[in-house]
């Protein structure tokens, strides 16, 4: 039914590359009973030879052909037969005729039915027989569009299916991937709001706070087009980073306009003279906050892998947005501020504005006083550094490492895996157990299970299953315990008891196509060359120390243990005094142990292959072989005993080869609640204490969070070298740009406390918000040297300079700072699907940013008057 009519639709679609179907297609099979055969002289051979012969579309020519006769009045296509569609038609077929005139057909020899082509897999879901199959994305391809192309697709042909046959998605990731997209959506407009908010307490005039608002729609729409134009698409990673640049993208117009309401209100100017003199003040330091924000996301776009490939699209958006940020504060908001705002009459403050001025004038006179006392004091700045650089230290190498978090994505995987040599009945009846315990323990969490037999990701064969389960929606599992990563615990705990098979839950990769599962993959590589039997006795030996280990969970073998094979032993001096050909006799092994596909018959308009095979009560058993038989040269029929032995052998394990060096696949997972950083770690010393030399070698996601790892100092060193560089030639100055990138380590304490505060661990997504602290603890020191510089150029003295750079600055850090806090407040605080990731980024940068404003604005000041003294001695 599938392959009639749905496969062709499915596989014609926009976005689908190829589908793997779960069960098989029908085909026509022949089962041979050996002793009908040999009760009538005949081989494997004979009933092949005869399909081959009449099962054929012969066409032979035309009658009337040129040249024809004059007056030739009829032209029509000749054949002699056509291709049998039937089982009786198969069962008709001739195989001998005897002297007595007797006719010997196919049905007097075999059994014939429409069967399956392949018995070797299976599927069902929730208990029932079904039809699976699987959609790869083609290159390129958007996961979204193809699964609404293909659900569309089924739709339209459900309702020409027979009654009792339904569709059903048991692994569909798309709704997760949707309604992450949305939650970020949601936090895009509640950080806005929050945005909007702060401004309109900071600048108390609506005027003045829709002016900074308009940067927000334009950037963005301005990003998307350079998204558009770079062939990325709007994914959870891009409005990720769209979240962390709506703080960012209002930053510079407003200290455009807050520099703009200064000046009206203390020189009392028109707003476009008070315009134009404030971007004579302030157009250097948004340059130079542009230049380094750019500078600090620039240089993850040239990383490569699949770390690269979201560093990449988090820089482009965010450096495209803070490019555009800069040119809307320069070239558009300064037009606004000219517009829009109106002159500053001197008026009696009231009611809540009054309150908040009032009390922030006091804390700004009490920080520029706290400031003046600690310019006295270098020492004791330099003492409080240096904690905080240990702090730094101290909290970052405490941090768990891992690759991506773990998301609740509605979903689980279970692999399921039997000795080798274990028949699908066994498999089917643990792959039962396995239905029931989703359905039956887990009732009020579980949607759906589907099973599929003779496939996993482990492997193929009749030993192999994998198990399907989907979750039910997110509203109704907002318990912790309804969570997936605890079903997986309490699935785990109860698997552990199979005897007779291994059994491992899973949850799927974070990101799709990062791998099949969640968990890590290495190769036990035999580095010290001990042979294939003492690999695979260390192999054992590391999973049964990973057992009783509390780090690690689920560790399994994906090679095939050494397994026994019967062997047929042919005496080729006895075949040849009897007349037996060994090219047949090996024939006929291959025709009823494995089955030959003869050739094609019709069914439904689709060829389909006809298999010959020895029927089942006749293959089952060592012993069986004597109920075959052979025919000499004579005609006579020879048993097979006669000339063949029967014995036993253990096959090689099949071993993987990393670096030309013998090695064994092994997949695992980390203990609850231990991150996979620890877990690999775990794993590396558990391999060390092995006798005889052997390695680890990392693969697939595993060596990404490794090599993400590696890059990462590399990551962090150039983003600082390259806002130095950029520092330096915006101010020709080797020293002032020291004091804004000593400013960088009080902003990393507090990411990395807050990180370990909340068991966050150091992932990819901790890594970019690290990056946008680095970015954001600058940006906050260039607005207090930038202003300080020029201050000291004017002719104050480097304390009186310094003192009124920060008093004057205080505002405009604090106002863009709370904005972008309350921004990434939604990503800290995000529930939910995809929240993981949000919390991943949102928790590190929102203690950055609290540490970067709250202790670096105590810093910079400090920092630049102790360079600025240095820098001239």
């Amino acid at each position: 039914m599938f392959s009639t009519r749905v496969e062709d639709q499915i596989k014609r679609l926009e976005g689908v590359g190829s589908i793997n179907v779960f069960g098989s297609e029908y085909a026509m099979r022949v089962w041979l009973d050996p002793y009908k055969l040999n009760k009538y002289q005949l081989t494997t051979a004979d009933v092949t030879s005869a399909i081959e012969s009449q099962n054929t579309q012969v066409s032979v020519g035309s009658l009337g052909a040129q040249p024809a006769v004059k007056g030739q009045q009829l032209n029509v296509t000749v054949t002699a037969q056509s291709q049998l569609t039937t089982v009786s038609d198969f069962e008709s077929i001739i195989l001998k005729v005897e002297k007595d005139g007797a006719t010997v057909r196919l049905s007097d020899v075999a059994r014939v039915e429409i069967g399956q082509e392949s018995y070797g897999g299976d599927s069902r879901s929730n208990g029932r027989p079904s039809a699976g199959f699987a959609v790869n994305l083609a290159t390129g391809a958007n996961a979204l569009d193809t699964a609404a192309r293909v659900k569309d697709a089924l739709t339209s042909v459900a309702g020409s299916l027979p009654e009792g046959v339904v569709i059903e998605y048991p692994y569909d990731t798309t709704p997760f991937v949707k309604l992450s997209i949305e939650k970020v959506v949601h936090t895009l407009i509640e950080a806005i709001v929050l945005v909007f908010v702060v401004l309109l307490v900071f600048l108390q005039n609506l005027r003045a706070t829709f002016i900074p608002m308009i940067a927000v729609p334009v950037v963005l729409l301005g990003t998307f087009g350079v998204l558009a134009l770079t062939g990325y698409s709007i994914n959870t990673l891009t409005m990720f980073a769209m979240v962390l640049a709506i703080g960012l993208l209002v930053d510079d117009a407003i200290v455009v306009v807050e520099n703009v309401e200064r000046i009206m209100s203390e020189e009392g100017l028109s707003p476009v003279e008070a315009t134009e003199k404030s971007m004579g003040e302030i157009t250097g330091a948004i340059i130079g906050i542009a230049l380094v924000l750019t500078a600090v996301f620039i240089p993850m776009a040239f990383f490569g892998g699949s770390t690269g490939i979201i560093y990449r699209q988090f820089s482009i958006t965010i450096v495209s947005a803070m490019l555009l940020s800069a040119v809307v504060a320069i070239v558009l908001t300064p037009a606004l501020c000219a517009t829009l705002l109106k002159p500053v009459h001197a008026k009696k403050e009231r009611g809540p504005a009054a309150w908040f001025n009032r009390n922030f004038g006091r804390t700004t006179d009490g920080y520029v006083g706290s400031i003046g006392h600690l310019l006295k004091r270098p020492v004791r700045v330099t003492i409080l550094f240096l904690i905080v650089l240990g702090g730094c230290a101290w909290f970052f190498t405490r941090l768990p490492s891992s690759f991506l978090p773990q998301e609740d994505q509605g979903v689980l995987l279970t692999i399921v895996q039997l000795p080798t040599g274990a028949t699908t009945e066994r498999t089917n009846e643990v792959v039962k157990q396995v239905e029931s315990y989703f359905r039956e323990k887990e009732a009020a969490n579980v949607e759906s299970v589907f099973g599929v037999l003779g496939f996993s990701f482990g492997g193929s064969g009749q030993n192999n299953a994998m198990v399907f389960t989907k979750l039910k929606d997110f509203s109704e599992r907002t318990a912790p315990e309804a969570h997936a990563a605890a079903i997986v615990q309490r699935a785990m705990g109860t698997f552990l008891s199979f005897r007779d098979a291994q059994v491992f839950p899973l949850l799927p990769p974070a990101i799709q196509g990062l791998g099949t599962s969640s968990g890590f993959s290495m190769y036990l590589v035999d580095s010290g060359r001990n042979g294939t039997a003492a690999l695979t006795n260390a192999s054992k030996e590391l999973i049964q120390l990973a057992s009783s280990n509390p780090n690690i969970s689920s560790l399994r073998s994906n090679s095939r243990d050494a397994e026994s094979q019967m062997k047929i032993n042919l005496d080729k001096e006895k075949m040849g005094a009897m007349g037996v050909d060994l090219a047949s006799v090996n024939l006929m092994l291959s025709t009823i142990f494995a089955g030959r596909d003869v050739n094609d018959f019709t069914l439904n308009g689709e060829l389909k292959p006809v298999y010959v095979q020895g029927d089942a009560p006749y293959r089952m058993q060592p012993d069986d072989l004597k109920h075959w038989y052979a025919r000499n040269t004579s005609g006579e029929m020879v048993p097979f005993s006669s000339f063949s032995t029967i014995s036993w052998e253990n096959a090689a394990p099949t071993l993987a080869r990393f670096n030309g060096t013998s090695a064994i696949s092994l997949d695992g997972a980390a203990g609850p609640g231990v991150a996979s950083g620890d877990a690999m770690n775990e794993m590396e010393r558990l391999t060390a204490s092995l006798p005889g030399g052997y390695t680890v070698a990392w693969q697939g996601i595993s060596y990404q969070e490794r090599l993400s790892g590696s890059q990462a100092p590399m990551l962090y060193a150039l983003s600082v070298l390259i806002v130095f560089l950029c520092l330096a030639a915006l101010y020709e100055s080797w020293s002032i740009p020291f004091s804004v990138i000593l400013a960088v380590p009080v902003g990393v304490l507090g990411a990395v406390t807050a990180a370990h505060v909340f068991g966050q661990s150091n992932d990819v997504y901790f890594k970019v918000g690290l990056l946008t602290t680095i970015g954001l603890a600058a940006k906050n020191a260039i607005l207090i040297v930038e202003f300080a510089k020029e201050r000291q150029e004017h002719g104050l003295s480097l304390l009186d300079a310094t003192l009124e750079a920060a008093k004057l600055r205080l505002r405009p850090i604090i106002m863009t700072s709370l904005a972008f806090i309350l921004g990434v407040v939604p990503l800290a605080i995000a529930s939910g699907a995809g929240s993981a990731a949000q919390n991943a980024i949102g928790i590190g940068v929102l203690g950055g940013m609290l540490s970067a404003t709250l202790l670096g604005i105590f810093f910079v000041p400090s920092f630049f008057v102790i360079i600025r003294r240095l820098s001239k001695r």
